[in-house]
């Protein structure tokens, strides 16, 4: 079903921006994804849970380190093998987005620690300024190696205080005010699947109707092997990641299986968000890779989840 929401909302989202002067890109888009995908996980989240970090620290510095060093440099290896520059950046973007809207589903589904899960997104929610400062670091150092030049345009890196404000703070205060509304909490906890997947495609055929979206058609008339390099980078991506995760945590352990969905999942709804204006400092091939992660992750997480979680 979220599969489907996915394919139908960028779909429809760029037959509507190619027949009209397409949307502009607005920063409250960044609030209601905060309000729909990512308020509701945190009506989990407790101020008491803090103890975890100290009992599980050893599980949460493993994933910190997957996250937020293991992974860009997966990413950088295969990016460079691209030879483009806006691919190498969006599969880098993805690289240091960890968990999204869709993370707790699977540590729920594959009965996992879901308290060390609701810790450890918390934790990556908060550190999407480091995300946004590694962005904004890869351009500077790595521009040269694929013959570009990099030029901050919208200043990635002062980015991340709107993002924090609209992403973590706003929904962390509204979850702690609805959590005083018992029938609110309620509805919100019962429709939270329709919300997400009805979220999820505003939020794509929004950002695919955009007018910079549109320059996908551009790209494609003049460079079209930039969408089969970016499947392949993709799945190559995911692939490495699995490899490298696996022998990184212990599937065995409830906790260490929280950390690992954590390392498979990747942000990609905000990665897109983030990529949809950044397009002027990258390129509009960014898009790309985060494009085909959808079609890539959704079900290899299902596969994960019903072949390898099953057998640890």
């Amino acid at each position: 079903m979220q599969l489907f929401m996915v394919i139908f909302g960028a779909v429809l989202g760029l037959v509507y921006g190619h027949n009209t002067d397409g949307f502009i890109f607005d920063s409250n888009i960044c609030l209601f994804a905060g309000l729909t995908l990512i308020m509701p996980t945190l009506f989990n989240v407790k101020l008491s849970d803090i103890r975890l970090i100290v009992e599980h620290k050893l599980v949460i510095i493993k994933s910190l380190m997957a996250n937020y060093l293991l992974l860009p440099v997966i990413a950088i290896g295969i990016g460079l093998a691209t030879d483009s520059f806006g691919v190498a950046a969006g599969l880098f973007l993805l690289s240091v987005l960890s968990g999204g809207g869709m993370v707790m589903h699977w540590i729920k589904k594959s009965k996992s620690d879901t308290s060390i899960g609701f810790i450890i997104l918390f934790i990556n929610l908060i550190l999407i300024s480091l995300s946004l400062f590694m962005l904004d670091n890869f351009g500077i150092y790595m521009a040269e190696h694929f013959g570009e030049s990099y030029a901050d345009v919208v200043s990635v890196s002062n980015f991340a205080k709107s993002v924090i404000i609209l992403l973590i703070v706003v929904p962390f205060i509204v979850s702690r005010v609805i959590l005083y509304i018992k029938p609110l909490q309620s509805f919100i906890e019962e429709k939270r699947k329709y919300i997400s997947h009805i979220s999820i495609f505003v939020i794509l055929f929004y950002l695919f109707g955009l007018q910079s979206s549109q320059l996908l058609f551009e790209l494609y008339d003049f460079e079209p092997e930039l969408f089969y390099i970016s499947i392949f980078a993709v799945i190559a991506f995911y692939m490495f990641t699995y490899m490298a995760t696996r022998l990184i945590f212990n599937l065995s352990s409830l906790q260490e299986k929280s950390a690992f969905w954590h390392s498979i999942t990747r942000y990609i709804t905000l990665a897109l968000v983030i990529s949809t204006f950044t397009t002027k400092t990258f390129g509009v091939a960014m898009i790309l890779p985060i494009m085909f992660a959808y079609i890539v992750q959704i079900p290899f997480a299902i596969y994960i989840d019903k072949k390898v979680m099953h057998q640890a």
